[in-house]
């Protein structure tokens, strides 16, 4: 049964409880009333609220507005809106509703696209379930999970021979803007052998949602996705649900016991959101205008993906990391890459000459890689890493014809294979390769056995 509804997306079922009990102790719910609104944040007096508590503020005309507490002070409690504010003004009625976040869960969800407040946009009718889960998830025992021991195949060459990923692990995907990180997400998702695929598009374009939706995915790729969109017009405590929603999603099936595959693009969306939120309530800044909390808000998201300590489920996520001004060092790219297990550099040089797709092999790392694969793999991953590196690091002699062949046995062998790793490493959009196929021609372009 579909869960009745009231004109701000609160789900009544959810309420009764609360109001049932109201009425058998005869509680009063204490209203407060808005005393001042700063950029983003509403300030509320003469009600109580905990922190992520929802409330509807009530304007004079009869609008419900839904918020958050996101904070307080003695007795003023903050609040972030969770839709558009128009209409608001001083004295409007808070009512607390003392619930929190919950998110809707089930397979009726695969072939839709929600927003961050897990409603339809996709004009296919109201969701088909009533489950619900915490919208922060419960921690696991790191002891409990399971360990990384079986490769994953992504469909892209450059990562199953060189950059191999396990199932469970979590990736980064650092890449400054236009370099391609949308086209190898999109890749990722219909080549990658996963049950169950979960996007969350956290701040970007509107325009990549359909996209994303026609293009890359199509009807048959949708038919095992759940979409999450909250565009970079929404506020931004919908583009931080989004990513927790997203998560949520994905745990969710991770603990049916499905391998699923998490795509968020951007953690640094999701950062910056939270730093909206922590300057509006007046947190100081640390780190280029990073307010502490962000980054201890970082690990709680990323931590919550891996694999299950029941039930034999997995999820495998790549979140993507927007290197501002290609400075793959800013305080949000540095961050995610001690909580990571790995991360894939995308170059703009290699972009801009042509080479898709981008990625910087030299800088990118898979740190769960020497457990999943076998000693031959591995060996071939560095002999192919070593004549790429050589190559780049007497590129400028090669180029202008210093470099005299004969004076060195490993740079003539690293120009002579320079060609055929540069084809290597290209792959284009529509074609998938998996391990075995990579592993083949690897070994083809090494010449070992």
């Amino acid at each position: 049964m579909i869960p009745e509804t009231n004109r701000s997306g609160i789900w009544l079922d959810r309420l009764k409880p609360y109001t049932e009990r109201l009425a058998k102790t005869h509680e009063l719910v204490v209203e407060g009333k808005l005393s001042r609104m700063v950029g983003l944040t509403l300030e509320a007096v003469g009600c109580r609220a905990a922190i992520g508590a929802r409330c509807q503020i009530e304007t004079k005309a009869g609008k419900l507005i839904e918020a958050e507490v996101v904070g307080f002070s003695g007795a003023r409690i903050f609040l972030m809106p969770t839709t558009e504010v128009h209409g608001l003004e001083s004295d409007c009625r808070v009512i607390p509703l003392h619930n929190t976040s919950l998110v809707r869960v089930g397979y009726s969800l695969l072939g839709r696209v929600l927003d961050g407040s897990g409603n339809p946009l996709d004009n296919k009718g109201p969701l088909k379930t009533d489950a619900y889960i915490s919208l922060n998830g419960t921690p696991i025992n790191p002891l409990s999970r399971k360990p990384i021991r079986e490769a994953l195949d992504v469909g892209i060459r450059a990562i199953n021979s060189m950059l191999c990923v396990g199932r469970g692990q979590r990736m980064g995907l650092f890449a400054g803007t236009g370099v391609g990180k949308s086209i190898l997400l999109g890749m990722m998702t219909k080549f990658t052998s996963a049950d169950i695929v979960v996007v969350g598009l956290i701040g970007e374009r509107g325009r990549e949602v359909n996209e994303f939706v026609q293009k890359t995915l199509g009807e048959e790729g949708l038919k095992r996705a759940v979409l999450v969109v909250t565009p970079a017009d929404s506020p931004p405590l919908m583009r931080v649900h989004g990513a927790l929603m997203a998560t949520s999603i994905a745990e969710y099936f991770r603990d049916q016991g499905r391998d699923v595959l998490l795509l968020m693009d951007s953690l640094t969306r999701f950062a910056q959101a939270h730093r909206e939120i922590a300057l509006a309530i007046d947190e100081p800044p640390a780190t280029k205008g990073y307010p502490p909390s962000v980054f201890a808000k970082l690990p709680h998201l990323v931590e919550r993906a891996g694999n299950a300590d029941h039930g034999g489920g997995s999820i495998t996520a790549f979140y993507t990391v927007l290197a501002e001004g290609d400075d793959t060092n800013d305080p949000i790219a540095d961050a995610a890459r001690g909580v990571l297990d790995g991360h894939i550099v995308l170059s703009r040089n290699l972009a801009e000459s042509g080479h898709y797709p981008a990625i910087d092999i030299e800088a990118s790392v898979s740190r769960v890689m020497p457990d999943i694969i076998d000693a031959h793999h591995l060996q071939m991953a560095r002999d192919l890493r070593r004549l790429y590196s050589l190559y780049q690091q007497n590129r400028d002699l090669i180029s202008v014809g210093a470099y005299q062949p004969g004076s060195d046995p490993r740079i003539d062998r690293a120009i002579e294979k320079n060609p055929a790793i540069l084809e290597f490493l290209q792959q284009d959009m529509d074609e998938a390769v998996d391990i075995k196929r990579s592993l083949t021609e690897l070994e083809a372009l090494l010449g070992a056995k």
